[in-house]
């Protein structure tokens, strides 16, 4: 493969192409269902699946078919199939793997930008989704394009792209038993959907945790009574859930508490993680937007304000990517039943719902781990309250099996060619429940699970963005992999 000829389509796609295409995405507020109930009706998805539709089937790719396959009362799949060049064969191929709905707005977005706000600022389209993972699509027929360009041999290509990642993709699994058997024997899953250690080299992600999501409601009176007349006598429905949620996590180390959520860390991730750590160092934990630090446009990222500064958990690297890739965490994502500050009287509540996301390690079972949250929680509760963990998805994380030589080689090889430095393995502290999915149906494919989410991207979060050149220099090393499966 040519390198320079690659690098010269590749940005040449993406800044007369992409990009553009991009932009008007980030336009779209096309949230996940799970954020957006109505999603039928405003019809979001459909508009940004049709244009992906539109776009790909404009493509000049010779043989492609390409279809948005449609389940009754399910969100929508984008499927495409490209068949092999070269005289390969058709038997196997390569899977591509995307998803087009987007996180909720979310607060905080510095002046000039917005969820659906596009803007190109040093080399940063900013908005919401096209990093995560809008981008996905566009990128893979773009590598298609591009080992196609140089008439080399490649092999069939296939593509899902789904459009309730967000939501814990439960409407994937019958999407994946309706297109398996059109897909091959699925030998390479190239996965857009991950993230980056830096923007150095190539990242593959070498597992992603699980998630037990749902909602702890605490009900202690019919209705709201006056704070002077009952506190002291009727107790908070908050302080009720902080008791609670102390039977999960120790509230000043955060130490998940129940065993069944916990894994041991194969010697393997151990390794991989002292070799990140040692690439990164302060750098993961730095890249965050901790209070105290200088966020203005521009400035070195691991840089500091000489003033006090929020501080992680720890500040060990090996320890910081295991505490986010193989140990399990509570986080509360949001409330109801508290009024706003302007609103609120002296009222004792009669309840207090919390949303909680609890991410377990890898090789966790999902629901084995939902059931230990909804015992712990609702078992004996204080006060005789009436306690409820209704959980809303149990998702088991991933482990990548052992990388296969003949990858390695291919990863070895990209990375070297496309940014002068080793490929690096991590853990990704998100969940894909798709992956797990696939290693079931596919037990024998190997996994490139990678991504543009790296140091300040800040997915889900307000001002995310997409590194436009590692973005570019990303496609390129995925295109030299690919063209190098047999």
């Amino acid at each position: 493969m040519d390198l320079a000829e690659l690098r010269s389509f590749t940005a040449r796609k993406w800044d007369d192409d992409l990009l553009p295409r991009l932009v008007d995405y980030v336009r779209v507020p096309a949230k996940s269902p799970g954020f957006d109930p109505s999603w039928a009706a405003h019809g979001h998805l459909k508009a940004v699946i049709e244009s992906a539709r539109d776009w790909c089937r404009a493509q000049p790719i010779a043989g492609m078919t390409m279809e948005i396959v449609s389940i009754d009362g399910l969100t929508p799949c984008l499927f495409f199939d490209i068949p092999a060049t070269g005289g390969l064969g058709n038997d196997s191929s390569v899977l591509f793997y995307g998803h087009l709905d987007k996180q909720p707005e979310m607060v905080g977005w510095r002046e000039g930008l917005g969820p659906w706000t596009p803007v190109i600022e040093n080399g940063r389209l900013y908005g919401r989704g096209a990093a995560d993972d809008g981008y996905a699509v566009y990128a893979a027929l773009t590598i298609v394009q591009a080992i196609d360009a140089q008439k080399l041999p490649r092999p069939r290509c296939v593509g899902l792209i789904e459009t309730c990642e967000e939501s814990g993709s439960p409407d994937l699994p019958a999407y994946l038993k309706r297109l398996a058997p059109r897909m091959g024997q699925v030998k390479l899953v190239a996965g857009l959907d991950s993230g980056c250690g830096n923007y150095d080299q190539l990242w593959v992600t070498s597992s992603l945790r699980g998630l037990v999501g749902g909602v702890l409601t605490v009900e202690v009176l019919s209705e709201g009574v006056h704070s002077g007349l009952a506190s002291g006598l009727v107790p908070s429905s908050f302080r009720i859930a902080r008791q609670l949620l102390n039977r999960i996590d120790n509230a000043a180390t955060g130490e998940v508490l129940l065993p069944e959520l916990h894994a041991e860390i194969p010697a393997e991730r151990l390794a991989q993680a002292q070799a990140a750590g040692a690439i990164l160092g302060d750098a993961v934990w730095k890249h965050f937007p901790w209070v105290g630090c200088s966020h203005e446009p521009g400035a070195d990222p691991a840089a500091h304000d000489k003033h006090a500064h929020a501080m992680p958990t720890t500040t060990d690297p090996v320890q910081a990517i295991l505490a986010r890739t193989w140990r399990p965490a509570l986080s509360v994502t949001g409330a109801a039943g508290l009024p706003s500050l302007d609103s609120a009287g002296n009222v004792l509540r009669p309840k207090t719902s919390l949303k909680l996301s609890m991410r377990l390690p890898p090789t966790v079972d999902g629901e084995r781990a939902t059931r230990a949250m909804k015992q712990a929680l609702e078992s004996n509760p204080p006060y005789q309250a009436r306690v409820t963990f209704k959980a809303d998805w149990g998702a088991t994380g991933w482990n990548a099996p052992e990388t296969a030589p003949w990858l390695r080689g291919l990863l070895q090889e990209a990375s070297q060619s496309v940014f002068g430095r080793e490929p690096a393995w991590i853990g990704e502290g998100g969940t894909i429940p798709f992956m797990n999915m696939l290693g079931e149906v596919f037990p024998q494919a190997q996994f490139l699970i990678t991504g543009v989410l790296g140091p300040q991207s800040n997915a889900h979060g307000p001002n995310e963005f997409l590194e436009i050149g590692y973005a570019k220099r990303l496609t390129e090393a995925v295109a030299r992999v690919v063209a190098g499966v047999r």
